[in-house]
């Protein structure tokens, strides 16, 4: 069987909208993929502060957001489609949506973009919600990606995606993945305060020197002692990071140069954690994410991996800029398939389940 699906995401980083169209071959249960086309859509200014404030508006907004945040996505489906010829290929779409809320202990997550506007304003089928399933069953809802790495990439030990939170897979035995601390969002505010969107390979950070004791303080956080399964809520980075950083009265150089030792500290612990002996001596990691090109981090972070007997792989840069979105395709299709979108042993919930509510955007 072949698909042809759309997958849409949306990261806590905000840098823009990933889309990437793929086709999905499965034989004798062995998928493969072919990535045809995919861009990154910056977001205007009105669009990123509304996405940044979302937290904090009253309930009427909030559902008004999450109503034109899925025209939106209608739109720049549609853009892309034209934009790379994509007329009448398009089967399904997976669209994440962008995650306001995250709070699993108590039963809740929510990633707007609602998924009636998406598929009206496309005409085809649409997968959302692709996380409170889940949730309902105990799990974090978090991370999603792991059951596609599982189907769509092999010979690896380890997967680490350095986006706006950092979070780490083991491929097997058994398959587990958590995040491991805020990343590229946390970087990229401190970039901000220069006048930079973000920090170019690091420059910045290189430059700089650690502030050992905002280091001690930072790895201190009581995140990093729960056990995994676990996920991390954007907050911890921009309302509890962030603030702490400035109030260090560090440099930015120094305060870039120390979290990013932060987070090498934090995804190396998490890495040593994962590697087991029945890995075998060759331990291969699968780096992707917009922190792949942060030449800076991937040279401390790939010095620390060696330590531990871990060669880092950063691979061609549509994947790295687009393996979230493309599993998102695929989740598309497994729903569409009434198959399993999640791995218990990954997000902790009692049971395996199908998770995504589906919308029918075509005629009858």
């Amino acid at each position: 069987m072949v698909y042809h699906a759309l997958g849409i995401m949306s990261g806590s980083s905000l840098d823009g909208l990933d889309l990437v169209f793929a086709h999905f071959h499965e034989q004798g249960g062995k998928w493969s993929f072919e990535i045809e086309a995919a861009a990154c859509y910056p977001y205007k200014s009105d669009w990123e502060n509304r996405l940044r404030l979302a937290s904090q508006v009253d309930a009427r907004t909030y559902c008004q957001l999450h109503v034109d945040y899925g025209h939106y996505l209608g739109k720049e489906v549609n853009r892309f489609i034209e934009e790379h010829q994509l007329h009448y290929k398009v089967g399904l779409i997976g669209s994440h949506g962008h995650t306001v809320f995250h709070s699993p202990e108590t039963g809740l997550t929510t990633q707007i973009g609602e998924g009636a506007a998406l598929a009206a304003a496309t005409g085809l089928p649409v997968v959302t919600d692709l996380r409170t399933m889940d949730v309902a069953w105990g799990g974090q809802g978090a991370p999603l990606v792991p059951i596609g790495e599982q189907h769509l990439f092999s010979g690896y030990s380890l997967f680490l995606n350095l986006g706006g939170i950092a979070n780490i897979t083991r491929a097997t035995d058994p398959t587990i993945a958590f995040d491991c601390c805020p990343a590229n969002r946390v970087l990229n505010l401190l970039a901000t305060q220069v006048g930079k969107p973000y920090d170019p390979e690091g420059s910045l950070a290189a430059s700089g020197k650690i502030n050992s004791a905002l280091l001690e303080k930072l790895n201190s956080h009581p995140y990093y002692q729960k056990p995994f399964p676990k996920s991390l809520a954007n907050e911890v980075g921009t309302d509890q990071h962030f603030p702490l950083l400035l109030e260090s009265g560090s440099s930015i150089p120094d305060l870039l140069a120390t979290y990013t030792q932060h987070i090498v500290d934090q995804v190396s612990q998490s890495a040593q954690a994962l590697v087991s002996n029945a890995m075998g001596n060759e331990k291969k990691c699968l780096v992707t994410g917009g922190g792949a090109f942060n030449t800076h981090l991937i040279k401390c972070l790939d010095a620390s991996f060696r330590t531990h007997g871990i060669t880092l792989e950063v691979p061609a840069a549509d994947l790295v800029n687009y393996k979230e979105a493309l599993i998102m395709a695929f989740l598309a299709v497994l729903r569409w398939r009434q198959e399993n979108t999640v791995i218990p042993s990954v997000t902790g919930a009692r049971q395996a389940s199908i998770g995504g509510a589906l919308w029918n955007g075509q005629e009858a």
